[in-house]
């Protein structure tokens, strides 16, 4: 995949979050997204993630401007396409580890993923733990099979909002060489907002958002 971004504009009212944001990235790269606590990190990880729609410019993907779909065919091109690893793991607390790395999978109907689901969550560290609620995991363990959830359907580009914010220090070591090795392996874009410049340094390229604009540092 190729993901460019055209004079992409964001406003609230009189508020410019995002002004004239331009970038190419290409599969198998990666890029950390950083700034201080209100820039607008998070508003440019949900457009890039169809989350959001931006105020004026251009998200192109293979080609593709996404925000031209309808909303069913935008739904199944996030689904398929889009992976988000947020803060927050978001699991639901009713399933198992298993049950909730399938949940994307059960949108748009088709042949069970279960033997995929299995093998994700082996790769993550948590073949012991598949028939584990969220309340009987750690927050590493927890995280880690969100990692494996925004895995699941083999997206090609992964978004991460301050994916080890929530964690210790060893648990957020984990957690990113868990991104990265999947990364890798899977050959997907990477994109990260991050407050930590250590991990910030991990992605092969790195924007600060600085009044709205990105500027590659």
């Amino acid at each position: 995949m190729a993901l460019k971004v055209d004079g992409l504009c964001k406003s609230f009212g009189d508020v410019d979050v995002l002004r004239d944001v331009s970038f190419e990235i290409l599969s198998q790269e990666s890029l950390a997204i950083t700034g201080p606590s209100g820039c607008g990190k998070s508003t440019l990880l949900h457009i890039l993630g169809t989350l959001d729609v931006p105020s004026a410019g251009r998200v192109d993907m293979d080609g593709k401007d996404p925000f031209a779909l309808s909303e069913p065919d935008l739904a199944k091109f996030r689904n398929q396409e889009i992976g988000f690893v947020f803060q927050e793991h978001h699991l639901l607390p009713q399933y198992s580890v298993l049950e909730n790395v399938l949940v994307p999978t059960l949108a748009f109907g088709g042949a069970s993923q279960e033997d995929e689901a299995r093998e994700l969550i082996d790769r993550v560290g948590l073949g012991h733990r598949v028939d584990h609620r969220p309340a009987e995991l750690s927050g590493g363990e927890r995280q880690r099979t969100a990692v494996a959830r925004a895995l699941i359907n083999k997206p090609s580009l992964l978004l991460c909002d301050e994916p080890t914010g929530s964690l210790d220090g060893a648990r957020a070591g984990e957690v990113a060489d868990l991104l990265f090795e999947l990364h890798v392996q899977e050959g997907n874009i990477l994109i990260g907002v991050t407050h930590s410049l250590e991990m910030a340094a991990r992605f092969a390229r790195r924007f600060e958002l600085q009044e709205g604009t990105c500027v590659e540092v």
